[in-house]
């Protein structure tokens, strides 16, 4: 049994909760947070009347002998989160974006390494069906290699709170997700980053809703990003819409559920001939999203294998943000180094 303390009582925290419900590995022995009214509010919600409420994390996962912490704090607070979860003797799993900077992210990684703890990242779009369907078409033999992948994120997001007010809103508390994807997609890790983002006529936040990144690969990869967070109509999936092209193909998945796919048939014509890609059934999993990635985690803890949310793998992904939106600061190419 994990007695688990949350860290951050806002309203994150429901999709987490919903997520455990049918765990029964998971009590909830601890809420922390800044504002304490959040934590009674929390603790009445899901009748958690027995859990330890307060706002000094160390001293509420000794209060509770808690062995785990999960994260669901701010952005700017992850790193201080982590550390104190760490260093209390706890493993974490924590909402995305690990951090706010490299190094800072490359601290947390370090105090995971010398404390034997595991600290992974949710990074819930690795757990879904649709999206494993698509990772599966990519690999197929008909098509080659990928040598491109596109991804568009377009979805008029009428967030309130602390998004409204960040810089650089759609990199880093959003495009995350996105490039995280690509990596899970493609299998390739961010060698370079060219980026601009800005926020357009009508953007109902401060900084940087809007975005475009053009990011080289390993294995000579292309991965382009388009996106919005204040883009009103014809909205697409929160999973991007994608298009992957390859040496003898071309894969889409539209982000919900339909995948397709053609390969060239012959060798001859100025156009070639093309034949559909046969594609199978979403593959079944049992937890999707949040689910799958606690779930994953948990499991991890139990039989000591490494989930593949871990910081050592994600903190890759969080290099991308970092440096798309150094470039775009900076106005320049930017390499990416881990």
């Amino acid at each position: 049994m994990r007695k688990v303390v949350f860290a951050g009582c806002g309203g994150i925290t429901k999709a987490w909760m919903n997520a455990v419900q049918d765990f029964d590995d998971v009590t909830v022995v601890g809420l922390c947070d800044l504002d304490l009214p959040k934590t009674k509010a929390f603790s009445e919600q899901w009748n958690l009347p027995s859990a330890i409420r307060g706002n000094d994390l160390e001293k509420v996962i000794k209060d509770t002998g808690a062995d785990t912490v999960f994260d669901c704090t701010v952005p700017s607070a992850h790193k201080s989160v982590t550390l104190a979860a760490l260093s209390s003797g706890c493993d974490v799993l924590g909402e995305k974006p690990m951090a706010e900077s490299l190094s800072d992210a490359k601290q947390m990684v370090h105090m995971a390494a010398e404390t034997g703890k595991t600290y992974a990242v949710i990074q819930n779009r690795r757990y879904n069906p649709d999206i494993i369907r698509y990772q599966k078409a990519l690999r197929q033999s008909e098509i080659g290699a990928i040598t491109a992948l596109h991804a568009d994120f377009f979805l008029g997001a009428h967030f309130s709170g602390f998004r409204t007010q960040m810089d650089h809103v759609l990199l880093l508390d959003m495009a995350i997700h996105s490039f995280d994807e690509a990596r899970f997609l493609s299998g390739c890790d961010p060698v370079a980053v060219t980026a601009f983002d800005w926020n357009p006529k009508g953007s109902w936040y401060r900084h940087g809703a809007n975005a475009v990144a053009i990011f080289e690969m390993t294995n000579g990869l292309v991965f382009s990003y388009r996106g919005s967070w204040c883009a009103e109509g014809l909205n697409t999936s929160w999973e991007c819409a994608w298009r992957a092209t390859a040496e003898k193909g071309t894969v889409t998945w539209d982000g919900f559920r339909e995948v397709t796919g053609e390969f060239v048939a012959d060798d001859e014509g100025f156009i070639r001939k093309t034949h559909s890609i046969e594609l199978g059934d979403a593959e079944h999993i049992e937890h999707h999203s949040h689910a799958g990635v606690i779930r994953e985690f948990l499991d991890s803890l139990e039989t000591g294998t490494t989930p593949q949310t871990h910081c050592t793998d994600n903190i890759k992904s969080v290099a991308m943000v970092l440096a798309a939106i150094r470039s775009a600061e900076k106005g320049k190419r930017i390499e990416i180094s881990v």
